[in-house]
């Protein structure tokens, strides 16, 4: 009795162990399974989004849609550009006006003429053209100073007056491709003498996705304009901060 038991209990040990080992193989085997899956249905998933964006932008017209999208990539290039040329331009202004007091009490007017000539940034420039003036006074330095900073935001501000025209042009682009969709429908209904949603319903979609492509574009191209424009304003307060501190140190050095 006490052997069958034995036997038994073994017999029952060696079984839940195969059962233990055959599980998470299974468990495995699902899971590699499931991402297989998701890793084919991914691509599925992204390609059909481009399909589909492709033949939205080819039922909206190539006329209109053509053009809504040529003020995207105009106006996109231009943004990116400003940023660059911003970000390039953003100077540490109070390094700049550390050194420039420094040189001017070691070296003079050469030695800190020569530091601003050797840092990027309308700042520097605006202080190089101060500094060159204030053989001829203060107020002399001082116009100078006022003078090329307009210049320098002319320079800041270049080409942003053609992103908020992209701004203004793309939606209404849509609202025209709108129009004429409708002026189809309506020519349509008129030809065939019914009104039919068959009839009507090519020229609505046309209206309607024109509408949704000129107003993405305006939405993006108005997100990069108005960085950018934050942007100019943070260099100029900078510009204007920086040049009253160079008038200071330029009286202070005349007594």
């Amino acid at each position: 009795m006490k052997k069958l038991l034995i036997a038994l209990i073994f017999l029952g040990f060696i079984t839940s162990a195969n059962a233990t080992a055959i599980i998470p193989n299974l468990s495995t085997a699902t899971v590699a399974t499931s991402i297989q899956e998701m890793d084919e249905e991914a691509p599925a998933e992204s390609a059909s989004f481009t399909q589909e964006l492709k033949k939205r932008f080819i039922e909206g017209g190539p006329g209109f849609m053509g053009i809504v999208l040529i003020c995207l990539i105009l106006g996109l290039a231009i943004a990116i550009e400003r940023i660059i040329f911003l970000n390039l331009a953003t100077t540490n202004t109070k390094k700049l006006t550390e050194g420039v007091e420094e040189a001017l009490s070691s070296g003079g007017v050469n030695a800190a003429k020569e530091f601003c000539r050797n840092t990027k940034g309308p700042v520097a420039s605006i202080f190089y053209q101060g500094l060159d003036r204030v053989d001829e006074g203060v107020e002399s330095a001082e116009k100078a100073v006022v003078a090329y900073g307009g210049v320098q935001m002319g320079q800041l501000e270049k080409n942003v007056s053609w992103i908020s025209l992209f701004i203004a042009l793309a939606p209404m682009l849509g609202f025209m491709g709108t129009v004429i969709g409708m002026i189809q429908a309506f020519d349509k209904i008129e030809a065939a003498g019914d009104m039919q949603p068959s009839l009507v319903a090519g020229g609505i979609k046309v209206a309607l996705l024109t509408t949704v492509f000129g107003l993405i574009v305006a939405i993006i191209l108005q997100v990069f304009y108005n960085y950018i424009v934050a942007k100019i304003d943070s260099i100029v307060n900078d510009m204007e901060d920086a040049s009253i501190t160079l008038i200071d140190i330029l009286v202070a050095q005349k007594k």
